[in-house]
């Protein structure tokens, strides 16, 4: 029998009982939609999840310190960095230095008119921040001596001292949070710091130090790389060094870096990457600790959801065979006379299963289609109603959509070729019964 020739046969067989194929379809369509939208969800969580944790910080990032209690001889210095840079899966190191002196001020505008009574200061390796994935929100990299990169919100540690108490700062946090949960725009400070002079005095014990600052640009915030993305000051390592010895707040003996920053080269390196910085002595910080435990939680959320929607299309391919047996019982004097007529066996188990085939491509289709529309809806909702970028972020994603329904390609393809195996696989037992009718008796019922 030709292929058309079986197809077009499928179909009639498929249209004499409208009705019946309609809730067989039906069927199939509810467990797709079903399977579909719970998975969906599913990855919908687990992409809420990873945001959340993305505003943490960088998720590759992994702090490298010595143990607690001075246990053990791990010393935090280049000899431990270059170690550190010949493991696998590092893709960057940088070396980092806080400066912890018993006074720092620091002053901007003419007569030291704004004053910051306390700011973090952090020396790094700056030549390892585009690695290391520091990102500048405007200006460019240090490249001279004196030159300082600040947090992306330190111009608001000023206070003005020309305002009255209590109303002499500006509160970057007044503007409160976005629909996204994100901080919205903050009151601009008083002054732009990019613009600025700033002096930076330091107090320690007996010591004092006095140093001009030149801000050359300004790093978008991550806690995971340090509370001086926020608030601080970054300053080259050479620059810090001379701080503190000037100062004298580096010990004899003392390791040269307070800590040492590790960048995987991904996410599912970290874990890895944590084991053989540990197997050195070391002790390690990152976000791995809280991501894993979000991402079993949000897996066996998945696993759970589409576990309910298989449910839906076992008993779709419950319906799929009934259908098919009825059809079969029906058609037996005509499957007869097709054996009689010459027709190869196989081909008359070719024809059921192209039916049962047929029906879970149509309701997979379907399923499918209707899945979209509601991921969409509810993607939309989520976002506060429909508008062109809503549109945009609903469907494709990125940064600030909370979508809450994720539906990636792969997943339609999986219910499409799935809904067909439920229909070829619960199609084959009646169409193995129709093979096995003899022809004789097939032609003498009624």
């Amino acid at each position: 029998m030709r292929k058309q020739d079986l197809f077009r046969l499928c179909l009639q067989n498929l249209l004499r009982k409208r009705s019946r194929t309609f809730l067989t379809v039906l069927g199939v369509v509810i467990g797709g939609c079903s399977i579909v939208i719970m998975v969906s969800l599913g990855i919908g969580m687990k992409e809420a999840q990873d945001k959340l944790l993305s505003q943490l910080g960088d998720l590759t990032i992994i702090t490298v310190t010595a143990p607690q209690g001075g246990r053990g001889k791990v010393k935090l210095d280049d000899a431990l960095v270059k170690r550190l840079k010949g493991l696998k899966g590092a893709e960057a190191v940088m070396p980092r230095q806080s400066l912890n002196v018993d006074t720092i001020r620091l002053y901007a505008g003419s007569s030291k008119r704004y004053v910051a009574d306390w700011v973090p200061i952090a020396g790094l390796d700056t030549s390892a921040l585009e690695p290391m994935g520091f990102r500048l929100t405007e200006g460019e990299n240090i490249s001279h001596s004196g030159d300082v990169i600040l947090g992306q919100y330190a111009a608001y540690n000023f206070r003005d001292t020309l305002r009255p108490e209590g109303a002499n700062t500006v509160d970057r946090w007044s503007g409160g949070w976005d629909d996204n949960g994100q901080l919205a725009d903050p009151p601009p400070a008083y002054f732009d710091p990019m613009k600025e002079k700033l002096t930076l005095e330091l107090e320690n014990g007996e010591y004092k130090a006095t140093l001009v600052l030149n801000p050359v640009g300004i790093t978008k915030e991550d806690y995971s790389k340090g509370s001086e993305t926020s608030e601080g000051i970054l300053l080259d390592l050479k620059d810090l060094k001379a701080l503190a010895e000037k100062l004298h707040t580096v010990k004899k003996g003392a390791s040269p870096y307070q800590s040492i920053l590790v960048k995987a080269t991904s996410i599912n390196q970290v874990a890895e990457l944590e084991k053989q910085i540990k197997a050195l002595g070391c002790a390690t910080e990152s976000m791995e600790s809280i991501r894993q435990p979000m991402e079993k939680e949000a897996r066996q959320k998945q696993m759970m959801l589409g576990g309910l929607g298989a449910i839906s299309l076992v008993v779709a391919a419950i319906g799929i065979t009934n259908t098919m047996i009825m059809s079969i019982s029906e058609r037996t004097k005509e499957i007869g006379v097709m054996k009689a007529l010459g027709c190869y066996v196989r081909d008359i188990r070719q024809l059921f299963l192209a039916e049962a085939g047929v029906i879970g491509l149509m309701g997979g289709v379907v399923s499918c289609v209707i899945s979209c529309i509601a991921a969409l809806v509810a993607n939309l909702a989520a976002m506060g109603g429909p508008s062109p970028e809503n549109f945009r972020l609903a469907i494709l994603g990125g940064e600030g959509a909370t979508r809450v329904c994720v539906t990636p390609p792969w997943l339609l393809l999986f219910a499409i070729v799935f809904s067909v195996l439920i229909g070829l696989g619960s199609g084959y037992y009646p169409a193995d019964k129709a093979v096995r009718i003899p022809a004789l008796e097939a032609i003498k019922s009624d």
